[in-house]
């Protein structure tokens, strides 16, 4: 890296010439510092914080360790029906802390300063602000680039409650520090988020009571989210849809909540308080009006090619606003990579973003809703396959749930939603496909080893010509053909 002393009198700073910058070492921007590096750009890393970002420290990944504890203790009550004897398990809460913090641990080397270093970054642990149009100072060190690219994420929201910033609650990132069970844990927040913390820590011991202000997972399929609702409910999670919190007040303990529920106010009690009412894109102190960068609270303004107002700076994943998933930010790397250093046009357009709700039942979607097809097409077809037709899922009895595509009226495939285990990697085939243009014929031209969950996907796809069969035409060709031998 080239290096000038370029420093204001009377102020030591290092300038390093480079080919990018990049603020944040979350998921996006190490995917593209370790893809910058590897086609040999000189390339700086700055984080503030925790190499890894939100999703190793305080989100994916610690939030799916503790499911997965809160699924074999579930197991263990479940063993019945499998003929062997169910109980109820001891939960030790500092061994489930433990086994969180330790899957964060096994992950973190990948992420590590260490590692990138290895790769040839330069990474800078300080935080990162612009200085003018194409400066950013981090520490005592003053980088000239020829991109930058903004990767601070987000972060979780405290919502205007009265009497909330004065009680101790947590957020996604306190709760996975906590070692001791919370005996009555609030919920504000009926998203995928408030929603996989309630059925974890339910599962793991605790009573959980869920509110939110309107509809419970509101973005998915309407058809589809009552499974999950329904099996939280059976498990014992209290959610309250609807249910406008109105004060918040109390301390570690003893946490009251009035909310007011179809205009009757209530009170609910408990002895914690979890806030998981949304994210705010992180685009403080960056110094963005100095750059001739522009942003509002949705986050910084970008084109379809994640170019922002200064058209020598990117923004990629949470912080450019959109979806806000982890895989999101990896694929924003990969456009980026492929517009600065191949100069190819590629845009975030046209990319179907699958999202998934780890409950247990999963929560899968890609592409268009049912609703969403209809209003932007004349004709649709909606095809469904029930998960109790499929051998593999009455053998684990996991027969909750259902597949549906809807298609256009010439079998353009436009969207998938999937409620039931392994929805999430189930989901994946619909995600190909429609990233490839395919129509629903080519999803039951492939062969599925029996017995296979991966059944229902075709199965579900040869719902679009389950009237052929009838058909009269079919029939007259078919008897012609057997005329002729």
């Amino acid at each position: 890296m080239a290096k000038d002393d370029m420093s204001p009198v009377g102020v030591s700073s290092e300038t390093l010439n480079v080919d990018f910058c990049i603020i944040g070492a979350g998921s996006g921007g190490l995917s593209l510092a370790a893809a910058a590096a590897a086609f040999g750009q000189r390339v700086v890393l700055i984080e503030k914080h925790k190499m890894g970002g939100d999703c190793l420290n305080y989100g994916c990944v610690p939030s799916k360790a503790l499911l997965a504890a809160g699924k074999r203790a579930q197991a263990m009550r479940t063993a019945g029906k499998f003929g062997i004897s169910a109980h109820e398990p001891e939960i030790d809460y500092r061994a489930v802390h433990d086994h969180v913090k330790s899957v964060i641990a096994a992950i973190a080397p990948n992420d590590s300063v260490e590692r990138f270093t290895g790769l040839g970054v330069h990474v800078i642990t300080a935080a990162g602000r612009f200085v003018d149009a194409d400066t950013v100072m981090a520490g005592d060190h003053r980088i000239k680039a020829r991109f930058f690219v903004i990767a601070t994420g987000s972060s979780p929201v405290a919502p205007p409650i009265p009497g909330l910033k004065d009680v101790p609650y947590f957020t996604n990132e306190t709760i996975f520090d906590n070692a001791e069970k919370l005996p009555h844990l609030i919920i504000i927040g009926g998203g995928p988020i408030g929603l996989e913390m309630a059925q974890a820590h339910r599962r793991l011991g605790s009573q959980v009571t869920v509110l939110e202000g309107a509809k419970a997972l509101a973005k998915d399929d309407p058809e589809l989210t009552p499974v999950v609702l329904d099996k939280l409910r059976a498990e014992g999670v209290e959610i309250f849809e609807g249910a406008m919190v109105s004060n918040v007040s109390g301390s570690n303990g003893a946490i009251s909540v009035a909310i007011s529920l179809d205009g009757v106010t209530q009170t609910i009690t408990g002895t914690h308080v979890l806030v998981a009412a949304g994210r705010k894109p992180n685009t403080a102190d960056l110094g963005l009006e100095a750059a001739g960068i522009t942003h509002d609270r949705k986050g910084i303004t970008v084109n379809a090619g994640l170019v922002t107002s200064n058209r020598r700076v990117y923004a990629i994943g949470d912080v450019a606003g959109g979806f806000q998933f982890t895989h999101v930010a990896n694929d924003h790397a990969g456009i980026v990579i492929r517009r600065t250093l191949f100069r190819l046009p590629a845009k975030t357009t046209g990319r179907p973003v699958p999202w998934v709700t780890y409950t247990d039942p999963e929560l899968a979607h890609v592409g268009l809703t049912e609703a969403e097809a209809r209003a932007k097409h004349s004709k649709i077809n909606v095809l469904r396959w029930p998960y109790h037709e499929n051998d593999r899922a009455q053998a684990e009895r996991e027969t909750a749930g259902h597949v549906k595509v809807v298609t256009d009226k010439r079998g353009r495939i436009l969207g998938a939603s999937i409620v039931g285990v392994q929805a999430g990697e189930l989901i994946q085939m619909w995600s190909l496909a429609l990233s490839q243009g395919m129509k629903i014929k080519a999803m039951t031209e492939w062969i599925s080893p029996y017995p296979t969950l991966s059944e229902v996907n075709k199965r579900a796809a040869f719902r679009y010509f389950a009237t052929a069969a009838g058909n009269p035409f079919v029939r007259k060709a078919i008897a012609l053909l057997a005329k002729l031998g």
